[in-house]
Formats: structure tokens, C-alpha cells, sequence
């Protein structure tokens, strides 16, 4: 065993992708493999995806677009990216979704990406690092319809910079798109209705004035949700790790969770009734009892909220997380009567026998979501192609 290992079932990223692909029809997937992809590993996760069928993939910043082109997963300067549904194995196009500076633009025009734009003076910035790069930037002009982040709230303002791209030699009009504050939320009271509406506006304009461009709403949530959000692409990030966007279980919307998470007990420990775990004596055994000690702890991302709070699996069984998780380890009791050694498997994430522990339980504990969980998981953990 190594000391921990988030063990990355690349098989089952695939499979998603092709669930994904199933739900949108001819709609071309996007995989967001932004922040590691969510914890999983971007590099082997943007390669799976892209033999999945992803047409795209996009990421936040431009260092981790940097990261996949020198890896040669895709992109280049000068790189057109692809338009159509998404072919296993063919060349994606690629996205930085995220503010840039212009510094960061050269970054990610050099390495063949698009960016995203939503006010003339950062469209006239990035043509004017296209022209002296030599490149042809490919711009999508983002549209603020209720998320309040980035993106114009000015339907006119979003024509003004749709059209100037269109217009400018150094650059091409290649999306227009918005992002949703509340599709994982069905009781957000219309609110997602209220924001498809108000991005029609802009749907209405760009099929008049510029059919070829790609229009993009959807996250996972929306994929679900609503095909009238689907439009010509839609960028799954959370699903494609068979995460559930509802927070539930991700097997009802036939997707298979693609990261476990596993340790070992390194030790075994005969506890009295009154002996303590961890720091500060937050548990002490009510009764004698055995103790397992596994390696893992918030240095590796295990959330210290968590103490007390939390069960892992070992030989098939949930045994409780006690005591206070510390920066290296945590405790586990393991009963009375145990045949647990060192050496056993300890499972905090993932399937154990005809148990198993989801990133969704964890974050329910701890009152966020999923996506926190595997994307807190440090670089201490390696990700290993399971």
C-alpha cells in the first residue's frame, strides 16, 4: 500500500463522457478540467475526456491551458480548435474561461487557446497581444444573465463587443455564452428560467447576425435539467467525474464515480475506556477498544471538520473517524473485537466490498459540496490511473 492514493478510474471518465453525450444528442461536450481537473488530475483527465468523445476542454486560467499543451494533450499556437460534436480522439478546441492579465493572454494564445471577453477595452488588449504574437485570437464574448461574475450585465454591450470581434483582423468571433447561478437549485424559484430568457436575447441576435458561432449555456446541472440550455455546447465539469450536480446520488443519472481515495492502517492500538486520540482529547474510548491509525490527515486535504465526524471503510466495514484529524494522521475505531491488522486497506472515498463512502456523503457532513471535496485533495496525494 502507498501511504495514500487517490486512484483515478479513467475508464469511468470515459464511460461519463459518453453518458454525457447520450444526454446532449449532436450538443458538443466541453470537459472543464480546471483546478487539476476538480482534484482529479487535468493532464490523464483532458486525454480520457478527449477519447470520450469531448470536443472541448476547457480550463480557468492560463497556466493550467499552459500545462495541457506542454503535456501535448492539445493546442499549439495558432490552433483552430474543433466545431463539431466531439469524435473520440480528434483534436479539441480549447478554452481559458477565466480573467486574464496581459501577461496571461500571451500565455494563453500561445498556447492556442481561446479566451473569454465582455468589454471593448480588453477586446482591443487582446488583439493587440494577437497582432504582436502573430496569431488569430478566437474570442467568446461573455454575457452576465444573473451569475453576477464576470461578463457584461448589457445585452448591448455584448453586441457591441460580438460585432467588433467580428470585424477585427487579428481576431475571430468563435462563442458567445453565459454561466448559471442556481441550475443545481430546481427550487430556485425561476430563477434559471429567468436567465435562459435573458440569454435569448443574445441567442436571437448571434443566429441573425452570426449562425457558425458556438452558443453555450449548460453545466452539468443544466444538462439534466433542461435541454433548452443545451444549445451548440455544453461545458461539463463536476458530472464528467461522476459526480452528482444535485448533491445525490450519482448512479441514478447513470454516472460512475471516477476517484477513491485510500490509506492503510499503519497501526493497531488496544485502547482502555478514558484513553484519548488526537489532539485537544476530543474523543476518548467509552468502553476498551482497538484504535487504527491511518497516514492521511488535512496536509493531504482531509478536512479537519471532519474529526469525529466521518466513518472509513476497512475490511468491508464503516468503522468511525475519532479524535481530531491532524495535519499527517487520523483514528479509527475499530470496535472491541477486531482481526484488522496493519496493513489493512482503508478507504475514505471510493467502494470497499458492498460498501461504499461518496464525495457526496463527506461534503453533506461538512455541509458543502462535492466539488470541494476531491478538488481540497493536496499534491501530497499522487493521482494514480486505476
Amino acid at each position: 500500500m502507498e501511504r495514500a492514493v487517490a486512484r483515478i478510474d479513467l475508464g469511468a471518465l470515459r464511460a461519463n463522457c459518453e453518458r454525457l453525450r447520450a444526454e446532449l444528442g449532436g450538443v458538443r461536450l466541453c470537459a472543464v478540467v480546471k483546478a487539476n481537473a476538480y482534484g482529479h488530475g487535468a493532464v490523464e483527465c483532458a486525454r480520457a475526456a478527449v477519447e470520450g468523445g469531448a470536443g472541448a476542454l476547457a480550463v480557468a486560467t492560463a497556466a493550467e491551458m499552459a500545462e495541457l499543451v506542454e503535456a501535448g494533450v492539445a493546442g499549439g499556437a495558432g490552433t483552430s480548435g474543433g466545431t463539431g460534436a466531439g469524435t473520440p480522439g480528434e483534436a479539441p478546441e480549447l478554452i481559458t474561461l477565466g480573467a486574464l492579465t496581459a501577461e496571461e493572454v500571451d500565455v494563453a494564445l500561445g498556447a492556442g487557446s481561446a479566451v473569454a471577453v465582455w468589454t471593448e477595452g480588453f477586446r482591443r488588449l487582446v488583439a493587440a497581444r494577437a497582432r504582436a504574437l502573430g496569431v488569430t485570437a478566437r474570442i467568446h464574448v461573455k454575457y452576465d444573465t444573473g451569475m453576477g461574475r464576470l461578463g457584461t450585465l448589457d445585452l448591448g454591450e455584448a453586441v457591441t463587443v460580438a460585432r467588433s470581434t467580428a470585424a477585427d483582423r487579428d481576431l475571430e468571433l468563435a462563442g458567445v455564452w453565459t454561466h448559471f447561478a442556481t441550475a443545481d437549485r430546481p427550487d430556485d424559484e425561476g430563477y434559471f428560467d429567468r436567465q435562459l430568457d435573458r440569454f435569448g436575447g443574445l441567442v436571437e441576435w448571434t443566429r441573425a447576425e452570426f449562425p457558425a458561432v458556438t452558443v453555450h449555456a449548460a453545466n452539468s446541472a443544466a444538462v439534466f435539467r433542461s435541454p433548452r440550455s443545451h444549445f451548440d455546447m455544453a461545458r461539463c465539469g463536476v458530472a464528467l467525474y461522476g459526480l452528482d450536480p444535485f448533491q445525490g446520488d450519482p448512479a441514478a443519472r447513470g454516472l460512475a464515480p471516477v476517484l477513491s481515495l485510500r490509506s492503510y492502517v499503519a497501526a493497531v492500538k488496544r485502547f482502555p475506556a478514558g484513553q484519548s486520540a488526537g489532539y485537544g482529547r476530543r474523543w476518548k474510548a467509552p468502553v476498551d477498544t482497538w484504535v487504527g491509525v491511518v497516514p492521511l490527515g488535512y496536509g493531504d486535504g482531509v478536512r479537519r471538520a471532519l474529526s469525529n465526524d466521518c466513518e472509513v471503510l476497512v475490511a468491508g466495514r464503516r468503522h468511525p473517524l475519532v479524535g481530531t484529524i491532524s495535519m499527517d494522521y487520523l483514528t479509527i475505531d475499530l470496535g472491541p473485537e477486531t482481526e484488522v491488522e496493519p496493513g489493512a486497506e482503508a478507504v475514505l472515498i471510493g467502494r470497499q466490498g458492498e460498501e461504499e463512502i461518496r464525495a457526496e456523503e463527506i461534503a453533506a457532513r461538512l455541509e458543502t459540496i462535492n466539488y470541494e471535496v476531491t478538488t481540497a485533495l493536496l499534491p501530497r496525494v499522487p493521482r494514480r490511473a486505476a
